[in-house]
């Protein structure tokens, strides 16, 4: 690859060191990793001098070139973005944003002194062997002149004006307020701009100026192929990049548009009948799909609800109007680290979303093969697995498995309300959960003070099948022996035929009493018979909890209950625990 130097843009980089100065950078990238980091600075360092790497802190570490002064910085940040050699995000930072620096190796540029930059010159660039011969662009001719420029200008609309505004503001030559109005702060930044493209400093631009200065704002949009689309089916016209996606199928109340090339991109239109009811409803039940990430802003009004999640990965923009009887909106899924690209097109996308007679029919689509885990044909999000639990006090504690205790960026009960971890011990596999929020729970365990009978009758409450049936269920069997396999005192062995998902749920006698907790398989080694299970005995349960400060309470009836009663009682206190991921 030929090497191309900070000369093929407008100015020349000189290592001199001036006079010591606040030090100023341009930072172009920062990596998760310190092997993606050192991949990408490699890449950079073919083509750009003055490359640095500093640790960011949090594992985070970014790729910057520097030390310049301020003014240098802000003039290598324009030439650089116009140029496309470097992202159009790219941004200026200070030495306090940098911790340790790994590139170059040995090398401790916080401590240097700022680099000189060349003004801009009219000169031919002699690169060293194998590279190219530069020369910078000398001071251009206008197409028109002042008073012609000042003529073109009158005819420009509102919408016109603010566009420049805002195409100055992003070239970094205009900090005022987008107003469309052409006052000395537009004008200085108009002629801050010619200086630095070539042209007379005029303050006023002529149409090809103005034509040069959208085309340098809108080159980050090239390729997507931004058109006009009215979709009669949904009832929505719409500008989207069909450079990038495509419409793929229609199930209701969404229109898919599905990732066409190289871009992880999709686009959604949302489309049905519908009141506020409606609107709340759709608005609940988006957010558990994976297109959109659990963290990010959102809110709902009587009429209207925006959806923004954010991931690593992946941002999600979703916004719908409810409009005489018709819900209507959009969602954008963009790759995340193309911010700028992004936040642009969405800003097209807002402003060209328009309603057109129609609604999207409910029966499109529905040849689609359906399955549980869809809703409208996109991915519910999942939790990495669920188990079951139950309340021990009036104030919502939950006792469980104590495999919560790793791997779990966030526990739910019953898929509603956030837990955390209170207390865990990993040898009797007890965990305790407090919701993160007040719960009143309807009832909660008692304990049964007397040993159980052996071959006494059982029923072990839980979520069988990980919260599908939305209800817990009673499982029976009979106490098979007072210890474990290996004799251990604490255990409890049943014969009972549990499923993954009931581990962690309360052993009740036949009066509802709780004589243990259902342990799950083991992890390693052999895996019990299906019709074997363990449990943990009440009395380890009540030191546990209060070792945790839980006071649990003893049962004091010991009738034996109807099997409808019995279900009821431990449907009250039984509950669904979630571990999600990222």
């Amino acid at each position: 690859m030929l090497r191309i130097f900070y000369s093929l843009v407008m100015a020349l980089f000189f290592a001199v060191p001036t006079a010591w100065a606040q030090q100023s950078w341009v930072q172009i990238e920062a990596q998760p990793s310190l092997s993606e980091a050192q991949e990408r600075i490699r890449d950079y360092a073919r083509q750009l001098q003055d490359i640095n790497g500093f640790a960011l802190g949090s594992g985070w570490y970014g790729i910057a070139l520097g030390p310049y002064s301020e003014d240098d910085a802000s003039q290598v940040l324009r030439n650089l973005r116009a140029q496309g050699l470097i992202p159009r995000d790219s941004y200026i930072t200070r030495n306090s944003d940098y911790q340790r620096q790994f590139w170059p190796v040995g090398a401790n540029a916080l401590s240097q002194q700022v680099i000189e930059v060349a003004p801009q010159s009219d000169i031919v660039t002699q690169l060293p062997d194998n590279t190219a011969t530069i020369i910078l662009p000398a001071p251009q001719e206008a197409d028109e002149s002042p008073a012609q420029a000042r003529a073109s200008e009158r005819d420009l609309t509102r919408e016109q004006r603010a566009e420049i505004q805002t195409a100055l503001k992003w070239a970094g030559f205009y900090g005022g307020t987008v107003d469309a109005a052409f006052g000395r702060g537009t004008r200085g930044s108009m002629a801050r701009w010619q200086e630095a493209s070539g042209f007379d400093d005029t303050g006023v631009l002529t149409t090809g100026q103005r034509a040069e200065l959208l085309r340098q704002y809108y080159a980050v949009l090239e390729g997507l192929d931004i058109q006009t689309v009215r979709n009669e089916e949904t009832g929505i016209e719409i500008k989207l990049p069909l450079g990038v996606v495509e419409l793929s199928k229609y199930d209701p109340p969404f229109a898919h548009y599905g990732p066409s090339g190289n871009i992880d991109a999709s686009i959604l239109l949302i489309s049905q009948e519908g009141g506020t009811s409606t609107l709340a409803g759709l608005y609940d039940i988006m957010q558990t799909l994976e297109i959109v990430p659990e963290d990010g802003p959102r809110q709902l009004t009587k009429d209207s609800f925006t959806l923004i999640g954010e991931s690593a990965f992946a941002i999600s923009h979703t916004q719908a109007w409810l409009k005489d009887g018709e819900i209507k909106g959009f969602t954008l899924i963009w790759p995340a680290g193309d911010e700028e690209r992004r936040t642009r097109l969405l800003g097209i996308i807002q402003d060209s979303f328009t309603r057109i007679d129609g609604v999207l029919d409910p029966a499109a689509g529905y040849d689609e093969v359906q399955d549980i885990d869809l809703v409208s044909g996109l991915k519910i999000r999942k939790p990495v697995f669920s188990r079951s639990g139950f309340f021990v006090d009036g104030s919502g504690t939950i006792v469980t498995s104590a495999e919560f205790a790793t791997g779990c960026n966030r526990l739910t009960i019953n898929n509603d309300y956030t837990a955390e971890i209170v207390s865990h011990d990993t040898d009797l596999g007890l965990a305790t959960l407090r919701p993160s929020e007040n719960l009143a729970p309807r009832a909660y365990a008692t304990f049964s003070q007397g040993a159980p009978r052996l071959h006494s009758d059982i029923a072990v409450a839980g979520y069988s099948y990980g919260g599908i049936l939305g209800a817990p269920t009673l499982t029976f069997g009979q106490l098979a022996d007072v210890r474990g396999l290996n004799g251990e005192p604490h255990l409890k062995r049943l014969e009972l035929a549990a499923l993954e998902g009931d581990a962690g749920g309360p052993v009740l006698d036949a009066g509802g009493s709780v004589v243990g907790m259902l342990l799950p398989q083991p992890s390693t080694g052999k895996r019990l018979p299906k019709n074997v299970s363990l449990a943990t005995d009440a009395q380890t349960l009540q030191k546990f909890l209060s070792t945790a400060g839980i006071n649990a309470d003893v049962a004091n009836e010991t009738t034996q209950l109807p099997a409808e009663q019995l279900t009821d009682k431990a449907s009250h206190i039984t509950v669904l625990v979630s571990c999600w991921g990222e």
